[in-house]
């Protein structure tokens, strides 16, 4: 089935509310007037039930089907911007500045209030769907923190079901897999401690920079050396501070990244040698390192059975030559994860062409993509429903 007619009626709708969003960025939390916004139209829409401030400024809508029961599925978009300042031109470019929706996460809005749009319109099916609509998915774990506040007890949620645009993969094409699709995200900093003096006499000191590079380079090894090369795992030094002067070595240095992983074995087994890599060199140079490791979003996972649905609801709307069903995984992180954790599900990716990339100032959603995603969120609605 190509994409449904209405939602197709809705495409110029849906991109003015897009490019709405798109002009208002909010970060993190600070997502109060995209909220405002999302709840608006939900009430326009005749949104049986209309909840605000789930995970602080989180919104959830449930559309009540005309046939019977009580089961409910959940749909979820992310609605935070980046702290980036936006290069792409275009009349509808962010107006704050410092500010942008650089991910797509108003294309994700837009697309899902389509859906509610449609969804409320017909009720084409049994039981409930839960529009969710999340804040702070860029680094603040807005999704673990509506899990937390008790929505899917509270809505009756029983599978949860989530969607991302991909540059690169066409419009009109899908991708998903069984599984972990995206990896656990944990961040680390490490503070080495020496003893600094005069860059011409480096044996009176403990060069901290000197170590620090080693502990970087020793580091290397849990990939190469650690981990089974069948799985997956990365680990990335992102930054590095030391120093003030040309002849003078410091008393310490600082280096923080990610690691990144795609099963909690290997997450386990990360951080074990991680600390012991880092505590071991510190250590056999007469120097100290004090260790941050912060355990971040979990892998996303995933669930079989509803990656199967998902499968044919894609392949439904795009054809079967348009959909793959085995992505390899990707090492980004997504914090859909902890819902995914709480309820059986799928995380699916829907093509946005050939665009800038994801987290880069001159990136864009592609407005094409809104009538395939609305038609996506249809049709898994009134099939999951359906039954």
């Amino acid at each position: 089935m190509p994409i449904l007619n209405r939602a197709a009626e809705l495409q110029d709708e849906v991109t003015e509310w897009r490019r709405h969003i798109h002009e208002r960025p909010g970060l993190l939390y600070a997502v109060e007037e995209t909220a405002a916004f999302v709840a608006e139209k939900l009430k326009e829409f005749g949104v049986d039930e209309i909840v605000t401030g789930i995970g602080r400024t989180g919104v959830v809508g449930l559309i009540k089907g005309n046939g019977a029961g009580s089961r409910a599925i959940g749909l979820r978009a992310d609605m935070d911007a980046l702290p980036l300042t936006e290069i792409s031109g275009k009349p509808w470019a962010s107006k704050i500045s410092g500010k942008m929706h650089a991910c797509g996460h108003d294309g994700h809005t837009a697309m899902l209030l389509g859906a509610a749009k449609y969804l409320a319109e017909t009720r084409n099916f049994n039981g409930n769907v839960a529009v969710i609509f999340q804040p702070a998915e860029e680094g603040g774990a807005g999704g673990d923190l509506m899990v937390k506040d008790g929505m899917m007890e509270r809505f009756g949620i029983e599978e949860v079901y989530g969607m991302h645009n991909m540059p690169g993969l066409p419009v009109g094409h899908f991708a998903i897999r069984k599984g972990p699709i995206m990896a656990a995200t944990d961040e680390f900093t490490v503070t080495v401690k020496g003893r600094g003096g005069h860059a011409a006499q480096p044996n009176r000191t403990i060069d901290p920079i000197a170590i620090g590079t080693q502990i970087i380079t020793n580091l290397q090894m849990i990939a190469s050396r650690n981990v089974d090369p069948l799985r997956s795992v990365v680990v990335s030094v992102t930054k590095f501070n030391a120093g003030f002067a040309h002849n003078v070595i410091p008393n310490e240095a600082v280096f923080a990244g990610t690691v990144r992983t795609l099963d909690e074995a290997v997450r386990d087994l990360a951080e074990t040698r991680f600390r012991q890599i880092v505590a071991g060199v510190a250590e056999a140079h007469d120097a100290t390192a004090e260790i941050q490791f912060h355990r971040n979003y979990p892998v996303t996972s995933n669930h079989a059975d509803e990656t199967v649905y998902a499968t044919a609801v894609a392949t439904d709307i795009a054809g079967a030559a348009n959909v793959n069903p085995d992505i390899d995984p990707m090492m980004g992180g997504e914090d859909f994860s902890y819902m995914l954790n709480a309820r059986p599900g799928a995380f699916i990716f829907i093509g946005n062409g050939d665009t800038a990339g994801l987290h880069n100032p001159a990136y864009d959603f592609n407005d094409e993509v809104i009538s395939h995603g609305i038609s996506y969120w249809v049709r898994l609605a009134e099939q999951r429903l359906g039954e």
